[in-house]
């Protein structure tokens, strides 16, 4: 029997949630919907989901904090749409960076919602199996670096602190799991945000700008991430653990 992808809808608002439900279940898709964080958490203490779409302005925990919650607990690896009404860009960057792979603005058509869905479960199962974020909390070691994987920390040979934004640290994280491994921009911009790859492949690569940035790797001549023409990006020098953490 074929697999039917399982949506789960969180909405505090009746109306889109019934919408929504009702125009993915029409094109093949199987549907819960959730009025609010108590209702979502209580489903997926018993169930799984292949992606999620989670309102941003809700009563009591928002989108954000829930977004917040999903990437720190076991569904950590299911994908997140977004969905939120404000004009200003604060809630999409923060839901960004929190971990969000796609986001919403509303009113949106259900079409575009659909085509989102797909779009991030597609890029989601393109990765290979071996290609995963390790979460074991640790102490990684490269040239002159640390990168503490609990506090989320970049260390220099001092033990002074580098600030990361998210974004960075998701970023390095990657890199940092996949040594001397070319990976591509899809396969960056799944394992990192999972946005939209016409509109992340030109901000990957200004974000790989910034982590050398932090690494005081020059762009000409990089010792940590080098540019392989045409294919994507690797980080070419050894990585050790060496402060597994408990």
């Amino acid at each position: 029997m074929d697999h039917i992808d399982h949506i789960l809808i969180v909405d505090d608002d009746r109306e889109i949630r019934e919408l929504v439900s009702s125009y993915l279940a029409k094109n093949g898709l199987r549907t819960t919907v959730c009025a609010d964080g108590r209702q979502m958490r209580s489903f997926l203490d018993a169930n799984t989901v292949d992606l999620i779409v989670l309102d941003v302005m809700m009563p009591g925990d928002d989108g954000i904090v829930l977004c917040r919650e999903l990437r720190s607990g076991k569904h950590k690896a299911t994908p997140v749409i977004m969905l939120t009404a404000r004009n200003d860009e604060i809630d999409r960057i923060l839901g960004l960076e929190i971990g969000a792979d796609d986001y919403l603005s509303k009113p949106f058509a259900a079409r575009e919602l659909l085509a989102r869905i797909k779009a991030v479960l597609r890029r989601t199962r393109m990765l290979p199996p071996n290609l995963q974020i390790s979460e074991a909390g640790r102490i990684v070691s490269f040239g002159d670096w640390r990168l503490d994987t609990v506090g989320r920390q970049l260390l220099d040979k001092e033990g002074v602190t580098i600030a990361l934004s998210g974004a960075e640290y998701r970023l390095l994280r990657v890199f940092v799991d996949h040594p001397q491994r070319v990976l591509s921009r899809d396969q960056l911009l799944n394992l990192t945000q999972g946005r939209d790859a016409e509109l992340f492949d030109r901000s990957i690569d200004l974000l790989v700008s910034r982590v050398r940035q932090r690494l005081g790797d020059d762009a000409r001549e990089p010792v940590y991430i080098k540019t392989v023409r045409a294919e994507g990006y690797v980080f070419s020098v050894p990585v050790e653990i060496t402060e597994p953490l408990t």
